[in-house]
């Protein structure tokens, strides 16, 4: 929310005043109350106040925090708190360097009460002595103390380099906190993000067979029925008998839906090898695969129920069938009224292998 905000002081340095009416834009952008701010950063509502109000200028952490906490420009946001920062730094040194008392020539820099009494006579009072009878001292008594006047002055210097060698001090200490900072900003940059056990996020890896791998095996349980196509469908009766394959694994399989239990289908390839897929309990269910990687070898699927039995036409190269025609992914069990849309003719022949009867019946969703 946008706020009447109060004039920032005077005194305040250029960097900081920048650095506090950018914050104001910012927290006023967010449309946020000095309550919510401090809830979103975890600084108090008091805090927050002094550093919108450009009393105090506000800490790293804190500017992490809203950085964290709003929408804004980072970047722009630390250049503005550097800036600010370094000039607090130099008008902190400056005011350490004004502190000490100037040295000069003047009889007044005396260090001592002692120098200062001495400074404060008048340059004439040994011409006066000799007038209240005391005698008058000699041109080399004379000499002598004007020669010793300005050693107060020296005795001062020492004091003046050791101020400037704490101010030093003091900047290389700024500068070295800085260097360190930036330092450790880097090297946490530079570290290694820790990454996730293998167990959660796992590499991708190839298919737990391929070909000759994957002859005799559940489809399901593999994952060959991830990327599976339907490669010929045939329609007897009501029962819809398919030819599926797995581009990936270089398989191929027989399934059979809305049958009815003791219906059957029957992959057979074109050296005898057959699988079949037999209707146990409800209306669907999938054979185990063929070897599908010799492209001259070739598929068909017959169906077989009460009503009678019929066959899809024979492929070949099923792999370059794949690639050579638009087939979507999906599920075997067609739209409903899709029938043989897909079939071509069919092969009149009929498998020679008979359903098993004691084979286990797979899961009844054919891949």
């Amino acid at each position: 929310m946008a706020s009447a905000w109060k004039d920032l002081p005077e005194e305040l340095s250029e960097p900081a005043r920048l650095l506090a009416q950018e914050l104001r834009t910012i927290k006023d952008a967010a449309g946020l109350s000095l309550s919510e701010l401090a809830g979103r950063t975890h600084y108090s509502r008091a805090s927050w106040e002094r550093w919108l109000n450009g009393k105090r200028v506000v800490t790293e952490q804190a500017l992490e925090a809203l950085i964290g906490a709003v929408d804004c420009d980072a970047t722009a946001l630390r250049r503005l708190w550097r800036q600010a920062t370094e000039r607090a730094a130099e008008a902190t040194a400056v005011g350490a360097t004004t502190a000490e008392p100037a040295v000069t020539g003047a009889p007044a820099a005396a260090g001592t009460p002692e120098e200062a009494a001495t400074a404060e006579e008048p340059a004439a009072e040994p011409a006066d002595g000799a007038v209240s009878g005391e005698p008058a001292p000699t041109a080399e008594e004379a000499s002598g103390p004007a020669r010793a006047e300005p050693a107060p002055v020296w005795w001062r210097r020492p004091v003046a380099l050791v101020s400037g060698a704490v101010v030093l001090a003091l900047l290389v200490v700024l500068v070295g906190l800085r260097v360190s900072r930036h330092d450790d900003e880097a090297s946490a940059a530079d570290a290694p993000t820790p990454t996730a056990p293998a167990v959660a996020r796992p590499a991708p890896s190839d298919p737990p067979c391929r070909a000759v791998g994957c002859a005799h095996k559940d489809p399901k349980s593999t994952g060959c029925g991830k990327d599976a196509r339907t490669l010929q469908t045939q329609v007897i009766g009501k029962v819809v008998v398919y030819l599926r394959y797995s581009r990936t694994c270089q398989a191929a399989w027989a399934a059979i839906t809305e049958g009815e239990p003791k219906d059957y289908a029957v992959i057979t390839d074109s050296t005898g090898d057959s699988e079949t897929a037999m209707i146990h309990w409800g209306y669907d269910n999938y054979s185990a695969m063929l070897n599908a990687a010799d492209p001259s070898i070739g598929f068909r699927v017959c169906g077989f129920q009460p009503a009678g039995h019929d066959c899809t036409a024979t492929v070949t190269d099923l792999a370059s069938v794949v690639a050579s025609t638009p087939i979507p992914i999906g599920p075997a069990s067609p739209p409903p009224g899709a029938g043989a849309a897909a079939a071509t003719p069919s092969d009149p022949a009929t498998p020679t292998q008979a359903p098993p009867t004691d084979q286990p019946s797979p899961a009844p969703s054919a891949p």
